[in-house]
C-alpha cells in the first residue's frame, strides 16, 4: 500500500468560512517519490497569505510507476475535494542531471496538470529561479533560505518537512506575488492624483 501524509493548519475551519474574497491556491512541488503540496488562502485586497493545509503524497519506490502515478492522481483528486482550490500553482521542469529522473517527474507533473485540468482548475506554472526570486529577491537562494522565507511569510513555527512540502508552499506564494504584481498593473490609472 501507498503512504500519504496530510498536514492541516488549525485555522483551516475559520478561513474556509469567514473569508468570502480569498482565492485559495494550490501550490505543487512534484516528483515521483514525493509530491509537496500546500494551501494558501490569498486576500486580492490586502495581499495577505493564510496557511490552510499543507503536506505531502509519498509513493513506493519499488510500485511499478503506473501505481505510483495512480496514488499521485488519487491524491491530488482528494486534495481537490477538501480544500476547492481556485488556482493552482506547479513547479516547471527546469533541469535536471539524471535524465530518467526528469522522465518520471515529467510523468508526475502530467497526470496533475491532467488532474486539475479535469477539475477545471488555472495551472500556472514557475521555474525555480522564479520562485526563489518571488520570495528572496535572490534567485540562487540556498533549501535553508527558501524554508525559512515560508516559515516567515506564513508564520509558521517550523518550516514545514519535507522540503517538498515547504517548496510546494512556496510555488503557491510565489503565484499569490504573480497575482499582486498582475493586478498592480492592470489597475487604470488614477488622473485626480
Amino acid at each position: 500500500m501507498l503512504s500519504r501524509s496530510l498536514t492541516m493548519s488549525l485555522n483551516s475551519a475559520i478561513i474556509h468560512n469567514s473569508k468570502i474574497n480569498m482565492i485559495r491556491i494550490l501550490g505543487i512541488d512534484p516528483g515521483t517519490a514525493i509530491v509537496g503540496w500546500g494551501i494558501i488562502d490569498h486576500d486580492p485586497s490586502t495581499h495577505k497569505n493564510t496557511t490552510i493545509a499543507y503536506g505531502h503524497i509519498e509513493t513506493k519506490k519499488d510500485f511499478h510507476m503506473s501505481a505510483r502515478l495512480a496514488e499521485i492522481y488519487t491524491s491530488i483528486v482528494e486534495i481537490i475535494a477538501s480544500y476547492s482550490p481556485q488556482e493552482v500553482a506547479i513547479e516547471e521542469l527546469f533541469f535536471f542531471k539524471n535524465e530518467k529522473t526528469i522522465i518520471s517527474v515529467a510523468q508526475a507533473r502530467g497526470v496533475i496538470m491532467h488532474t486539475c485540468y479535469h477539475n477545471k482548475l488555472s495551472v500556472a506554472e514557475y521555474t525555480p529561479l522564479q520562485v526563489k526570486q518571488s520570495l528572496t529577491g535572490y534567485g540562487r537562494a540556498s533549501k535553508f533560505q527558501m524554508q525559512e522565507m515560508v516559515k516567515n511569510m506564513l508564520k509558521l513555527k517550523n518550516a514545514p518537512q519535507p522540503d517538498d512540502t515547504a517548496d510546494a508552499l512556496a510555488i503557491a506564494l510565489c503565484h499569490s506575488s504573480s497575482r499582486k504584481f498582475s493586478q498592480l498593473i492592470n489597475q487604470p490609472y488614477d488622473q485626480s492624483i
